[in-house]
């Protein structure tokens, strides 16, 4: 996981500590050991920086400081070492949050509840239609994959920090079918849009004399 102080201050930055704990836990549900990198830039002040660290290890969870931004491949080096170290240990076994073969609505849950610290999980009417066509398919033997907020542990943006015991809305339920996943939409996630037909990168060109044609 990758962790940016950005000059907030170091009062500030403790406020929002639980977050990463969090991720520290999380990683270590599926039976991994987590690996911290402190994403340095130039308004990082060093009292920042040895705060992050001490909650580090508190949380007995490896870190490394990079500035990858600045110095490309070598900024990250020290980081490399720290994950190679644990993978050639081979002291890790991935551990499933949950089994495929339970319901969905239930993979959902646990998911919601486990990773990101809700109370539970409430289906709209669609997603209650969506989960009935993917029983009767068959397709509901599938892992989930979630779309929501990045900005949050909850699908709410505005629930900064580590929020508790807060309500997930999934408004509806997608089968990639293709892909082998399912994807609750929750909260006002909007996904990705899909490349049409012709996607615009095929009408770009470049010539010998290095002129590009097509962006427009």
């Amino acid at each position: 996981m990758v962790y940016f102080v950005s000059g907030m201050g170091t009062n500030s930055m403790l406020n929002g500590r639980g977050n990463l704990e969090k991720h520290i836990e999380n990683i270590r549900k599926f039976g991994l050991k987590p690996v911290v990198a402190i994403n340095r830039f130039v308004t990082d002040t060093e009292e920042e920086l040895q705060a992050l660290e001490t909650i580090c290890r508190e949380k007995g969870a490896v870190f490394a400081r990079i500035n990858s931004w600045e110095e490309g491949g070598s900024g990250a080096t020290e980081l490399a070492k720290r994950v190679a170290d644990i993978a050639d240990a081979n002291q890790v076994q991935f551990t499933p949050l949950y089994d495929w073969e339970m319901p969905v609505e239930n993979k959902i849950g646990r998911i919601a509840t486990e990773v990101y610290g809700a109370s539970h999980v409430d289906f709209l009417p669609q997603a209650k239609k969506d989960l009935k066509i993917i029983n009767e398919f068959g397709y509901n033997n599938l892992p989930i994959c979630v779309a929501k907020t990045q900005n949050s542990l909850s699908d709410n943006p505005q629930l900064l920090g580590r929020p508790k015991d807060f309500l997930v809305t999934v408004r509806e339920i997608i089968i990639s079918a293709g892909a082998g996943f399912l994807v609750p939409l929750t909260g006002n996630i909007m996904r990705m849009p899909g490349l049409p037909r012709n996607p615009a990168a095929e009408g770009i060109d470049i010539d010998d004399a290095g002129n590009i044609t097509g962006l427009s």
